[in-house]
């Protein structure tokens, strides 16, 4: 069966039913299927989406099943355990990885093509457990990683300069977690390297990265759950995907060599398209900020190391 501009979520919770909705209200995709477990739950999703329909451009919105992986683009997995308060992502290996190990199979057995994009936590470690089942297929899966991370340490440098977030250039590389690393060597405002901008000092950087690394803990005790940014930031990823935009994106994927790393999934830029990842874009970056990347990849094989 041909492939249609089609998401399948595998996932109907807050993750996935908010990046269902904005899918919906960005207009990126002719057909959301939704697939969950909890059958209640997912056709109550679904018939709130549906609602939404008449308000924006048309798009089809179904309760799913693994049928529907069939002639889908994308397969964006959102289930599991969610983080709570207090716990770090990495906390959650054990309750997912069951999860994620039995759906993996399934997705590529109805669909050879399929571009996998993981986003339950921790991200990383389920993509290296997917990429290794499956290494003939390392660059269709994809995981979420560090694109949200990213979007709110550009907001934070916005918002300290006054400039709009889409003019501010800078990544956080690594794990999507506590190991995660910024950056700052590379980061710049349009074409400007951001030290000849504006000289931010030691204090302003630590609160800054500060506050993008923690955020998640920040909402999650406020809210119990975070879900808008990271529905937004999986609707970019699938937008890029089914319309080959060869976006730049710092997306968890296989390294193999990049910056001295082996056989480990986490972040770094790469340009991703209607294939997944198409080529490493790889940016000179300080010594410092190689050696932090190193550390966070090795915290996540000694994490990873008990369910591969």
């Amino acid at each position: 069966m041909d492939q249609k501009n089609k998401v399948t979520i595998i996932g109907a919770g807050m993750v996935g039913s908010t990046t269902a909705y904005t899918l919906l209200t960005a207009n990126v995709t002719e057909e959301i299927a939704l697939i969950d477990i909890n059958d209640k739950l997912v056709a109550s999703q679904v018939m709130d989406l549906q609602h939404s329909v008449p308000f924006y451009s048309y798009t089809k919105v179904k309760v799913g099943t693994y049928d529907d992986v069939k002639d889908s683009k994308v397969v964006v997995i959102t289930c599991g355990a969610s983080q709570k308060t207090g716990e770090t992502r990495i906390e959650l290996v054990k309750k997912n990885s069951a999860i994620v190990r039995d759906i993996i199979p399934k997705v590529f057995k109805a669909n050879p093509d399929a571009i996998i994009l993981m986003v339950t936590n921790p991200v990383d470690v389920l993509t290296y457990m997917a990429v290794k089942m499956f290494p003939k297929k390392k660059n269709q899966i994809i995981g979420s990683g560090t694109v949200l991370d990213s979007a709110r340490f550009r907001f934070l440098i916005g918002q300290k300069l006054g400039i709009n977030p889409k003019s501010v250039h800078a990544y956080i590389v690594g794990e999507h977690g506590d190991s995660e690393v910024p950056l700052w060597s590379t980061a710049a405002i349009g074409n400007t390297p951001l030290d000849r901008f504006a000289k931010l000092t030691d204090g302003e950087r630590t609160r800054i990265f500060g506050q993008a690394r923690n955020a998640a803990y920040a909402i999650i005790e406020g809210k119990q759950a975070t879900y808008y940014g990271i529905g937004a930031a999986v609707t970019h990823i699938c937008k890029t995907i089914l319309y080959d935009h060869k976006t730049v994106l710092p997306v968890s994927h296989l390294l193999e060599g990049t910056y001295g790393i082996h056989n480990m999934c986490l972040s770094t830029p790469v340009i991703i398209g209607c294939r997944g990842v198409m080529h490493e874009v790889s940016p000179m970056i300080s010594a410092k900020e190689k050696k932090q990347l190193q550390s966070s990849a090795s915290a996540l094989k000694k994490a990873a190391q008990s369910i591969v």
